[in-house]
């Protein structure tokens, strides 16, 4: 009852986060040497790359999209590509920039990641591949690593314009 009250007086919501769908965007699968994939020895390197975007789509609701590609290549040829495009829309309100910032590069990409392993691990198979699991990401730990060399390469701009001034 005092929440309502308060809210009726014209103050802000409090602080929200909450998860509003989850949904795959885009996907796409490559095996480009087709037949000859499957006469190779299977010991493939594999390698993977991620990417989050942020996009705002109303005041208090943000869609980040997980875009994760994977590539198995045996000898310098690519075996198979995936690419997964995960996506969630996300209520965030009463948060200031420094939150935002660690949701939108910790616990969105760490909510959406199961789901973009699933489809990798599901096209690999379809495609006649062993299954692919792959490791978990700690998203915390490469947060903290990008604004550590954020903070390094402001640094050196730093240093560098005292020495020429």
């Amino acid at each position: 009852m005092a929440d309502d009250n308060n809210n009726q007086q014209g103050e802000a919501a409090p602080n929200h986060f909450a998860l509003q769908r989850i949904y795959l965007k885009d996907l796409s699968f490559e095996s480009p040497l087709g037949v000859e994939a499957f006469k190779q020895n299977w010991q493939p390197k594999i390698n993977q790359d991620l990417n989050t975007n942020v996009n705002k789509i109303e005041d208090d609701l943000f869609e980040v999209v997980l875009k994760l590609t994977v590539s198995a290549v045996i000898e310098d040829k690519t075996v198979f590509l995936v690419e997964v495009q995960q996506a969630g829309l996300f209520m965030i309100r009463q948060l200031d920039p420094r939150q935002m910032a660690q949701l939108f590069n910790t616990v969105c990409p760490q909510i959406l990641f199961p789901y973009a392993r699933e489809v990798i691990d599901s096209c690999a198979v379809k495609g006649s591949f062993p299954a692919l699991n792959l490791p978990p990401i700690n998203f915390d730990a490469l947060f903290l690593r990008a604004i550590q060399q954020a903070q390094a390469a402001q640094m050196e701009k730093d240093t560098s314009q005292a020495v020429t001034n």
